[in-house]
């Protein structure tokens, strides 16, 4: 998995946000998931795990949809390539859990090439 190109900063960090959907009758199990990596039994391996990739931010919302349920997500580190490569690489045990609940739940292997968002708006109040 690759990161955007050029991906965007906000202060000193690169920025992500993308959408994936959520497979036919799979969102509450992601919503279950990402309350174990919140709050959860997962909640110390995924800090570690994000920390390893140098994610200084995560953030997952789930959008209803006519159809099929999205996830948006937003990411924040001080190199995405770097974090997207260990997410899909790395052999910790969180990290291959993860990637196979992203399979399950979203239908995308984290280990293989990921088409980056493309930036259409960045409105900034104070920037001219």
């Amino acid at each position: 998995m690759s990161a955007p190109p050029g991906a965007p900063t906000i202060g000193r960090v690169e920025s992500a946000a993308f959408a994936l959907p959520v497979l036919p009758g799979r969102t509450e199990a992601d919503r279950g998931a990402l309350a174990s990596c919140h709050a959860g039994t997962r909640r110390e391996a995924h800090r570690d795990a994000r920390r390893r990739a140098g994610i200084a931010r995560e953030a997952v919302w789930i959008q209803p949809g006519p159809g099929q349920d999205l996830a948006v997500v937003y990411l924040e580190a001080d190199d995405l390539a770097a974090a997207f490569t260990i997410l899909g690489t790395s052999v910790d045990p969180f990290d291959r859990w993860f990637r196979s609940h992203v399979l399950q739940v979203h239908g995308v292997a984290l280990e293989e090439e990921f088409a980056p968002p493309e930036l259409v708006l960045d409105f900034d109040v104070d920037r001219p």
